[in-house]
């Protein structure tokens, strides 16, 4: 199992590196990681440009009632996300991942509106 790091800076102390060395020793990709990731990334990472609105969208249909029922949305949410649009996501992070690459590290969003592919779910939980 690998493990990417978001390099956000209140998780970048240096105990929480050491811990990630310690449980990943080879396999965390981040900043002083042993695979490096560009910092500002969201364009790449398929939790940003992907996931985090998906459960947004379908979490705040209407407003959890209590935590619990935020929860039971949270993980009822990931469970139905199926197989075809995990495919279509990594196929996504592919192709961002080399646009990153041919744009040697550079914005390259405006390549991304060539051909947008866009992702929507839609979730029941009646």
């Amino acid at each position: 199992m690998w493990l990417q790091h978001d390099g956000c800076p209140a998780h970048y102390a240096r105990r929480v590196r050491d811990a990630l060395n310690e449980l990943y020793p080879t396999k965390w990709i981040g900043r002083e990681g042993s695979v490096s990731w560009p910092p500002r990334s969201p364009d790449i990472i398929p939790l940003d440009f992907f996931l985090w609105a998906a459960l947004k969208n379908a979490v705040y249909q209407e407003v959890p009632s209590t935590p619990e029922n935020m929860k039971q949305r949270i993980i009822a949410a990931c469970a139905i996300i199926s197989s075809e649009k995990i495919r279509r996501v990594r196929d996504a992070a592919i192709r961002r991942l080399q646009l990153c690459i041919d744009t040697n590290g550079h914005h390259f969003e405006h390549l991304l509106q060539c051909k947008k592919i866009y992702f929507t779910t839609t979730f029941d939980f009646a």
